[in-house]
């Protein structure tokens, strides 16, 4: 069995001496900072089992910055790995001491995600949030502009022009990467449907956008169908999906630009063989990651989770720094991840 690290090992292996490791680890007398922090890099190497205490110690002279964020779907596996991912990025912030609270809306009525934005608004020093683009939530953004708190959009843009920042996938060009994907995959011209979430979701409707213009720009000779909408839920989106095959059973392929997906899923594997209709879909997740593994799915168009929580996290303290949100930049594109059934 091991041996467990003691304060002198962790002295030897910062470069220091047992009392000053003593120091650090109770508090009784004041130790340099930077000093204290070659201690917790130590302990973090060799496995001392004072590191909690030590990392606490170096938290007590640090300003405090509180993070506030109002997600979707707390059931929904991507939004609790979202969750988890932006609680880790707070916890790991340098120089400040960061607090983290998070809500989940129960729906997605634009007046109902407005009342969330200003309940944890008003509790935190800068907020970010995923919510439709609507006045109410305009106006809510206004309102914590106004009381010193910024805003920023995430994943969907809302609140253009008052909000501090946009963070998450270039949604245009995402539209035309699942637009481009089905195309190869398809090969001959067909019918090609696209589900969004709602018109509100203003993400969606520029991966529409983008999905369509490709389509208009390179292969002109496929039919894109009426757009469907699904309000992102599963049963309406399972419904939809066996009406479409029922409708058009010549269909070739069907991206679902926002939630919803499990839905189109259960639907192919309840009247279709596996790659007999390519499917494109956002996020990696235990149901498009299965579906990607027996061939009902394509490619799923991941969020790089960690990057996003990460430059947030930092974008928001950063906001509540300075005196304004002016000298940062206005959006915040990350690189997605493209996932195949061969990428798994």
């Amino acid at each position: 069995m091991a041996r467990r690290p003691t304060i002198s090992d962790l002295a030897r292996e910062a470069g220091v001496s047992p009392a000053t490791v003593d120091r650090v680890l109770n508090g009784r007398e004041r130790v340099r900072r930077e000093t204290a922090q070659r201690v917790y890099a130590a302990a973090n190497r060799i496995g001392y089992h004072g590191v909690r205490l030590i990392e606490q110690r170096l938290q007590v002279d640090l300003p405090e910055c509180r993070l506030g964020f109002v997600l979707q779907k707390q059931r929904q596996s991507f939004y609790q790995s979202f969750g988890e991912h932006l609680e880790r990025a707070v916890q790991a912030l340098p120089d400040v001491r960061g607090r983290f609270v998070l809500e989940y809306c129960p729906t997605q009525t634009p007046s109902d995600i407005a009342d969330m934005m200003l309940q944890v608004g008003r509790q935190v020093d800068v907020l970010a949030a995923v919510a439709v683009n609507h006045q109410v939530t305009s106006a809510a953004v206004n309102e914590l502009k106004a009381a010193g708190v910024p805003t920023f959009s995430l994943l969907s843009d809302f609140a253009q022009g008052e909000r501090a920042n946009y963070v998450g996938l270039n949604n245009l060009k995402m539209g035309r990467v699942a637009a481009s994907m089905l195309a190869m995959a398809v090969h001959a011209p067909g019918k090609i449907a696209i589900f969004v979430g709602g018109h509100r979701w203003h993400g969606h409707d520029l991966r529409e956008t983008g999905f369509r213009t490709y389509f208009r720009e390179f292969h002109p000779n496929f039919t894109v169908l009426d757009t469907l909408v699904n309000l992102e839920t599963r049963q309406l989106t399972h419904e939809a999906t066996l009406d479409l095959l029922e409708r058009h059973p010549d269909l070739k392929g069907i991206y679902v630009a926002g939630g919803g997906m499990e839905g189109a899923i259960s639907a192919l594997r309840e009247v279709r063989a596996p790659g007999d209709v390519a499917l494109v879909v956002n996020e990696l997740t235990p149901e498009s990651r299965a579906a990607l593994s027996d061939r009902y799915a394509l490619m799923a168009i991941g969020t790089p989770l960690d990057e996003l929580s990460r430059d947030l996290a930092s974008l928001m303290v950063e906001s509540v720094r300075g005196s304004s949100s002016e000298g940062l930049p206005g959006q915040r594109f990350l690189q997605p991840r493209l996932c195949l059934p061969e990428s798994l």
